[in-house]
């Protein structure tokens, strides 16, 4: 086992991550390690953009209320503010390292989204404000000496004692080899879960191998229950999805039923701009009662050349899948983001001393029940910094011992049926615990995953054996939220509880070898 120490271990290589590792590395060494390739993260497919107060009519407050709104009154109020509050001045430091946003005679060029009564949403590259993000974010890493990047790395172990994190073991597949790095400081950044489910926009990486290993690990988890669905990801018979853009409907698409009527418009007073758990719902509602698998996104009436230009990356993939985007499309909604995870701190701390979560990883308490669109790229710049600014801070004068460290293996002979139950489960997760939720589809999704789970060879310190856990972990965190948060709200939908109940303004919290517990939102003091 190859043994390195650093001052800072950054998991995982998202927008979070990169920033964070890039911020951090001012103060001492910097380790990243990264799942898959450097440039693989829910961020480098990040279509719409970056949600922030640039303009002189906008003010941090609207982006408060607007946040808030989206919300449905789980948001805590401290790390909404400080959100709206710093994210303007990280994104002046990003064009001040020389990121350069898309602009209109000479001035930021800004988008509208879902739950936004202002343009704010910064983008660059038309459509391609993730991949832009991260490879101008990817070159300033790899210029800077002091940050070491690990590829192909799957985390297994955090190494904790007596509350402190002294750094993480790794395994990399490909080299059959495992990594020990002492550190610090550790930052989480693996991204979500999404890819658990059978049709979601995200990389197949995003599995939720993070919250798994702080679940192990003994950080608290939060508000799992919350899913959100991302209401446009471009639909076609044999599976192949990508996300069509909320900012597409910002620029005036349509969504129409099979009978070619525009259905918003009677549901709310935003209409196609709704916050997406209420457009997610209702298309799904259109399609069960069409009983078609998609609804249409049309773009008919408005201007080809200006939708070519604003979204030229959408506009190829759609080409590509036979569909012209200046028509009409076929579109579903799709497993997009993970509102909750490792509960945090406004500094990115967890329950344990000297780790941190940064991004879609982390539950901060801003995003509540329904995250508004475009504010998970700045909540990884506000707080990343935020906790590499906490850590430096961090004395550590013990470290842990170098005995007794676990090694992985592979047997390549459990991949097929990992494989084989991976998939069941992302189908049954979709039908189950999907959109719509109910007490008995859930009991049915967890008796089928306790039954994956006795019946699968594990395999000690296995890699396909590992995933296998982290995996069941997962589904059952989920699962288990789903059915303790009795209402309707957000991104949790529950059949047979439609409402929303004051007596859960409150998070779910759940934490290895305790009870699932409820805790009171944060309100404005």
């Amino acid at each position: 086992m190859l043994h390195k120490k650093f001052d800072f271990l950054i998991i995982g290589s998202g927008l979070a991550g990169l920033y964070s590792a890039y911020t951090a590395a001012q103060y001492g060494s910097v380790a990243i390690l990264t799942k898959s390739k450097i440039d693989v993260s829910n961020s480098f497919y990040a279509q719409g953009g970056i949600a922030a107060v640039t303009d002189s009519d906008d003010f941090p407050q609207y982006h408060l209320e607007d946040t808030l709104t989206a919300g449905r009154g789980l948001c805590d109020y401290t790390p909404v503010d400080i959100l709206v509050n710093e994210g303007p001045k990280r994104i002046q430091e990003l064009i001040d390292m020389g990121m350069q946003f898309d602009t209109e005679n000479g001035e930021l060029s800004l988008g509208l989204e879902g739950g936004h009564h202002r343009r704010r949403v910064l983008h660059a590259g038309g459509d391609s404000t993730g991949r832009e993000v991260i490879q101008f974010l990817i070159k300033k890493v790899l210029e800077t000496k002091n940050i070491e990047v690990f590829e192909n790395q799957m985390v297994y172990k955090l190494l904790v004692n007596n509350g402190n994190c002294f750094g993480a073991q790794s395994y990399d597949p490909k080299n059959n080899s495992n990594l020990h790095i002492s550190s610090r400081s550790t930052i989480l950044t693996l991204g979500g879960s999404s890819a658990i489910y059978q049709r979601t926009t995200n990389p197949e990486t995003t599995v939720g191998d993070g919250i798994a290993l702080g679940y192990r690990a003994g950080t608290e988890i939060e508000d799992m229950e919350f899913i959100q669905f991302h209401p446009s990801s471009f639909y076609s018979k044999k599976g192949y999805t990508f996300l069509i853009s909320e900012a597409v409907r910002g620029e005036g698409a349509y969504l129409l039923n099979s009978k070619g009527e525009r259905f918003m418009t009677k549901i709310h007073p935003l209409a196609e701009l709704a916050p997406r758990d209420i457009v997610a719902r209702s298309i799904f509602d259109q399609m069960q009662m069409q009983k078609e698998d998609y609804v249409r996104l049309s773009l008919k009436h408005l201007d080809a050349d200006k939708i070519k230009s604003r979204f030229p990356s959408i506009y190829e993939n759609c080409k590509k899948s036979g569909a012209d985007l200046c028509s009409e499309i076929p579109i579903a909604p799709a497993a997009h983001y993970t509102v909750g995870g490792i509960k945090t701190g406004i500094n990115g701390n967890t329950n344990i001393s000297n780790l941190y979560a940064c991004g879609e990883l982390a539950s901060t308490g801003v995003m509540g029940a329904n995250r508004l669109a475009s504010n998970s790229l700045l909540e990884c710049l506000v707080f990343g910094k935020r906790a590499v600014q906490h850590a430096i801070k961090n004395k550590v004068t013990s470290n842990l011992s170098l005995n007794n460290k676990t090694k992985l293996g592979c047997n390549p002979k459990l991949e097929n049926l990992f494989l084989k139950y991976i998939n069941s489960l992302s189908i049954e997760m979709n039908t189950k615990a999907g959109i719509v939720r109910k007490e008995d589809k859930l009991q049915e999704l967890l008796g089928l995953i306790e039954k994956i789970n006795k019946t699968f060879p594990y395999e000690e310190n296995e890699y396909f054996s590992f995933r296998m856990q982290n995996l069941i972990i997962v589904c059952k965190l989920i699962c288990k939220a789903a059915l303790a948060r009795k209402e309707s709200r957000g991104g949790h939908y529950r059949e047979d509880f439609q409402s929303e109940n004051e007596d859960f303004l409150t998070h779910s919290i759940q934490q290895i070898n305790k009870e699932l517990t409820f805790v009171p939102v944060e309100q404005k003091s």
